[in-house]
């Protein structure tokens, strides 16, 4: 493990592989590798279902594109860097994701490192796609049990609070005609941040680089001196699918901090490409949605045990192969149980609105969302809210003008289209602020102020407020500027403030929000949404923005 190896060099400028007689005593082994998969079974919509130019994804032709590297090598082993559920499409996530676990079981999984999305509903439920049976609230909604996962998630640093035990297995080994490997998952220690907190209660996420350099002797101790990482955490480095451009990101300091008897890291998390070396070693990311399979190549030498050789190819899943047939019917069987939820219309809008931000962090469906959840919680029976904030991060899709496949029409918005945007399930939670509090919330939206970059939330039209890029930490908001209706707040007066039950838990690091009294439960965000819709005279528009401003 002492080797350091290159990753993507063993390619001709094409990218394609050169194939050379293995030496006597090399094991030639094949990871492909896939991350933050989020439940996408049928092709994604517009620009997240291509690589560059090309249509990629979807179960039935990622399935396909794996089946047919894996007969280039008896040797395989297909692997996953979290995210594989959660934030998923209605199709999945109708039915808790189980249809994605069904369909890696067809694909033949073997592993996957536990991502931040497997905890969107909680450990328990996580445990449950793993062991199988029905959801302990819906049930068996297809009408038959559920087996759970065939493949092992993975999980050394998250552990029991009580106990100090992992939760997952930390790693799994494999043996391949004398060569040895272990592939270990790791999942983004900010987990907790990022998910709703009460539903990590009592597991404790550590260290990344901290937990992979506590296994190592372990492993050592077994005869094991090829380790693969399977990371649920990335970074930035450009745009080429195999390509390395400057390279940032928390990967880059977990990786440098880890021991280098790891050979290689298989990231995620950030939804990029890239096949780079990072302190000597290959780590690699294949995009997201399954629009890209990670070819991994390793040459074990049987003698020391240790790889010799890394080659990797991030290859685009195009949809010019054949369908999966399993896949395909899978496909079928789910679409016909959830039709008649997921084509019903819910609103008209009369163009695009998009979660594209400007320079303040201001988006038009940022703000519909915010309107929609005010609307509903404004009158006293309900919370009598004078504002409401959306986190962005929970915004997950554009509502585009143009009918969707299912053929609905233009400028039609039906609730599959809507779940896909909000698809968390999150309830709202209307509770009172002061104006120092609502003050407080707005600085914890910037680096150095809770965040590790800035998290710009979506505010109701009752609110205006601008920021200062020069400001600096927990002092980039000036309080004067905060209006509620045109008026400035009062740091001592009490507002009523809605937001989602993810907010109100403190998620994204909003902590002031913990601070929040007398809550009231809500409608959950898509009823809003849906009833905001049914309230307009006409189709809606995109808003002309202008409630937050960025100064100099």
């Amino acid at each position: 493990m002492s080797l350091v190896v290159l990753a993507g060099l063993l390619v001709t400028a094409l990218g394609v592989p050169i194939v050379t007689a293995a030496p006597s005593g090399i094991v030639d082994v094949q990871l492909l590798a896939m991350n933050d998969f989020h439940g996408n079974l049928e092709p994604p919509s517009g620009s997240s279902g291509r690589i560059g130019t090309a249509n990629a994804g979807g179960i039935e032709y990622l399935a396909t594109h794996v089946a047919t590297l894996e007969a280039t090598n008896q040797n395989s082993l297909v692997v996953s860097a979290g995210d594989l559920i959660g934030a998923s499409p209605l199709l999945s996530a109708l039915f808790h994701d189980e249809p994605t676990i069904e369909a890696m079981n067809l694909l033949g999984l073997d592993v996957n490192a536990v991502g931040n999305h497997e905890f969107d509903e909680g450990v328990a439920e996580l445990i449950r796609m793993q062991e199988g049976g029905c959801h302990p609230v819906d049930g068996c909604l297809d009408g038959d049990d559920f087996a759970g996962a065939d493949f092992r998630f993975l999980a050394a640093n998250v552990k029991w609070a009580k106990n100090g035990k992992t939760i997952f297995p930390a790693y799994k080994l494999f043996s391949f005609g004398g060569a040895r490997i272990a592939l270990v998952g790791i999942v983004t220690r900010t987990t907790p941040t990022i998910v709703t907190p009460s539903g990590v209660a009592g597991v404790v996420f550590q260290d990344e680089a901290d937990a992979v350099n506590a296994l190592l002797p372990e492993l050592r101790k077994k005869g094991i001196e090829t380790v693969v990482v399977l990371i649920h955490e990335g970074g930035f480095a450009g745009t080429d699918v195999n390509g390395c451009s400057g390279p940032s990101g928390a990967i880059v300091d977990i990786v440098s901090r880890t021991d280098h008897e790891v050979d290689l890291f298989i990231s995620g998390h950030t939804h990029q490409a890239y096949n780079c070396i990072i302190d000597g070693r290959p780590v690699s990311s294949g995009s997201s949605f399954g629009r890209l399979v990670t070819d991994i190549d390793l040459a074990i030498d049987r003698s020391t045990g240790e790889p010799v050789s890394i080659s990797i190819d991030n290859r685009i899943v195009t949809r010019d192969v054949a369908a999966n047939a399993g896949e395909t019917a899978l496909i079928a069987k789910y679409k016909t149980l959830s039709a008649p939820l997921a084509n019903r219309v819910v609103g008209h809008i009369t163009a695009d609105i998009t979660r594209t931000a400007n320079a303040a962090g201001e988006s038009a469906l940022g703000d519909f969302i915010a309107d929609s959840q005010w609307f509903v919680t404004q009158d006293p029976g309900f919370g009598d809210a004078v504002m409401a904030f959306m986190n962005p991060g929970g915004i997950r899709a554009d509502l585009t003008y143009a009918s969707s496949p299912g053929g609905e029409g233009d400028g039609v918005v039906t609730y599959s289209e809507i779940f896909t945007v909000q698809p968390f399930g999150n309830s709202l939670v209307t509770l009172t602020l002061t104006g120092a509090q609502i003050d407080t919330l707005l600085e914890q939206q910037f680096v150095g102020c809770g965040q590790t970059s800035n998290r710009i939330l979506q505010v109701s039209s009752s609110v205006s407020y601008a920021w200062s890029l020069s400001g600096g930490a927990c002092a980039k908001v000036d309080p004067a500027s905060i209006m509620l209706s045109g008026v400035v707040i009062d740091p001592g007066a009490s507002y009523r403030v809605t937001v989602n039950s993810f907010l109100a838990d403190g998620g994204d690091n909003f902590l002031v929000l913990k601070q929040g009294t007398n809550r009231l439960g809500g409608d959950v965000d898509l009823d809003a949404v849906e009833k905001y819709f049914l309230a307009q005279p006409g189709p809606v528009a995109p808003s002309a923005l202008g409630r937050i401003t960025q100064l100099p």
